[in-house]
């Protein structure tokens, strides 16, 4: 949280909430950044998220971090590797067959001896990343929105 974030802008009920929040915050010991800048939907529309079935896991020894290597099959678009950081709440064995979301169109990555085809997403927390998936099973290949 930066300093002079929370001057009250509207009345002083906004400007209390907003001195409840900080020391709740401190409290907690929890840390409030955010510095994304916008981007314009069209650049947001330029990233293909889709779904995909996890096929094949294997370990990643000479990742700098513990991560997995992916297959995941996109359907339509064929099968993609990726090397993702999920090691801390997923097993080999919970990821086969499980549905991802990914970002299949950034340029390949070169991660150790290993090429990373598309972007498994995950929301992070602190004991690791929590992976994105859709809460029914759909066509792999299919289109996020």
């Amino acid at each position: 949280l930066k300093a002079g974030a929370l001057v009250p802008k509207g009345n002083i009920f906004e400007g209390v909430l907003a001195m409840i929040f900080y020391f709740l915050m401190i409290s907690l010991q929890c840390k409030v950044t955010y510095n994304m800048s916008e981007i314009l939907f069209e650049d947001f529309q330029k990233i293909d998220l889709r779904v995909g079935t996890v096929l094949e896991v294997k370990d990643f020894p000479t990742a700098h971090k513990p991560a997995y290597q992916l297959t995941i099959d996109f359907g339509p678009l064929g099968t993609k590797k990726s090397s993702a950081q999920i090691t801390s709440y997923y097993t080999k064995e919970d990821l086969v067959g499980k549905q991802i979301i990914a970002n299949v169109n950034f340029e390949e990555k070169q991660i150790a001896n290993f090429k990373s085809q598309c972007l498994v997403l995950g929301s992070v927390d602190k004991g690791g990343v929590v992976l994105l998936n859709p809460s029914h099973k759909v066509p792999n290949g299919s289109s996020v929105q």
